[in-house]
């Protein structure tokens, strides 16, 4: 489960997309559905993500974001002696809605497809 109690903290201060994005860009990248949002490679590289602040609604029981985020992944060739597929980096965009709990901070991340 993700926790995001800083975050839930800085709600509603002047400091909360600055929190909010480098607790989020701290959270282990396997908990996002980034395989699901590919547009442009096959497999999702590892490195480090960047998130971007879009939306938030503040509602009775739960905060919800939405953010973009950036990611790289690769195309990924069958590794045979002769592929000449190159092993560069894509740039991929997604966007996520967090669904923050405002009594436990536990987190739940949405693919948004629009």
């Amino acid at each position: 489960m993700i926790n995001l109690p800083k975050s839930l903290d800085a709600s509603g201060s002047p400091d909360f997309e600055k929190i909010l994005c480098n607790e989020v860009e701290e959270i282990d990248a396997g908990l996002f559905p980034f395989q699901q949002g590919l547009s442009r490679g096959s497999y999702v590289t590892s490195t480090k993500f960047k998130t971007m602040l879009i939306h938030v609604d503040d509602e009775t029981k739960n905060l919800r974001v939405k953010l973009g985020i950036f990611y790289t992944a690769i195309i990924a060739g069958c590794s045979c002696a002769d592929d000449p597929t190159p092993i560069d980096e894509l740039a991929e965009y997604c966007e996520v809605e967090l669904c923050i709990d405002k009594v436990s901070a536990e987190t739940t991340i949405n693919l948004l497809e629009e």
